[in-house]
């Protein structure tokens, strides 16, 4: 009799034990992190990011509110604010030049690095003053790929950023037609990656549509931005907050700027 009840409360000691242990890993594993899912994070590429800034005379209307706006968005995503993808690798050049093939100074991660806000716009100035004549798309794409190529790119995602009213200059094409836009040669960009997206900027309702029908890209991804909601941005800003604190500007540019695209085969 008493070694019965002896086993019978030694089992109800165990079982006890056993729920408090489990309940302590439940807790553990509720509040920390898993080493597996830091370890994830840590090894997830990132992405590598190429600008490309309009600095033909065709997008002077919209020039200045675009530096001030890539300022800000270049400035947030090298500090990681509001939850914006800090980039492996960055390179900023010019869009436009005297004529085709006019080559183009691609300015690296470290010319950003440890600069503010004011200082990268001021930067951004003095390097891309609008005063060329030729918007090269496919000057600067060639240039994108090789680079890629060079700096061994190929494994992480890749954006190509275009801030420009996305009007291409084709000697002998009629200006304001369709038949501009298919002269526009996205191959070098296709298969740079498996994730390579395309973000055009400030352009007009109808120049965008005109890059997504007209424009030929298998595996690129493709996003336009129309120059009136990329205008919306300073009216996110609010006054006297530090920005790393502008949660409405980081949202904002998250949701209209970096949206995520699909692919076309999805």
């Amino acid at each position: 009799m008493i070694r019965t009840v002896s086993a019978a409360f030694g089992r109800l000691f165990f079982v006890r034990l056993f729920s408090v242990a489990l309940f302590a890993i439940f807790i553990a594993e509720c509040t920390f992190p898993s080493s597996e899912a830091s370890e994830s994070d840590e090894l997830k590429p990132r992405q590598a990011m190429f600008v490309g800034l309009d600095v033909s005379g065709s997008f002077k209307r919209d020039y200045d509110d675009a530096v001030a706006f890539l300022a800000h968005y270049l400035y947030g995503h090298l500090k990681g604010l509001g939850g914006l993808e800090k980039p492996r690798d960055l390179f900023v050049a010019a869009i436009g030049g005297k004529g085709e093939d006019d080559p183009k100074t691609f300015h690296p991660i470290h010319d950003f690095n440890g600069k503010d806000l004011a200082q990268i716009e001021a930067s951004l100035r003095e390097w891309f003053p609008t005063k060329d004549t030729y918007s090269d798309f496919n000057a600067f794409f060639h240039k994108v790929a090789r680079i890629a190529k060079e700096r061994n790119l190929l494994l992480a995602p890749i954006t190509v950023f275009v801030v420009s009213d996305g009007v291409p200059d084709v000697p002998g094409a009629t200006p304001g037609t369709r038949e501009l836009y298919r002269h526009i040669d996205l191959s070098p960009i296709e298969y740079l990656s498996k994730n390579v997206t395309l973000r055009l900027t400030y352009a007009s309702p109808k120049v965008g549509e005109y890059w997504r029908n007209f424009v030929v890209h298998d595996r690129v991804r493709l996003w336009t931005v129309e120059a009136e909601v990329m205008k919306g941005w300073r009216g996110q800003l609010e006054g006297g907050v530090d920005l790393a604190r502008q949660a409405k500007l980081w949202k904002w540019v998250r949701d209209n700027v970096d949206f995520r695209v699909r692919s076309k085969a999805l």
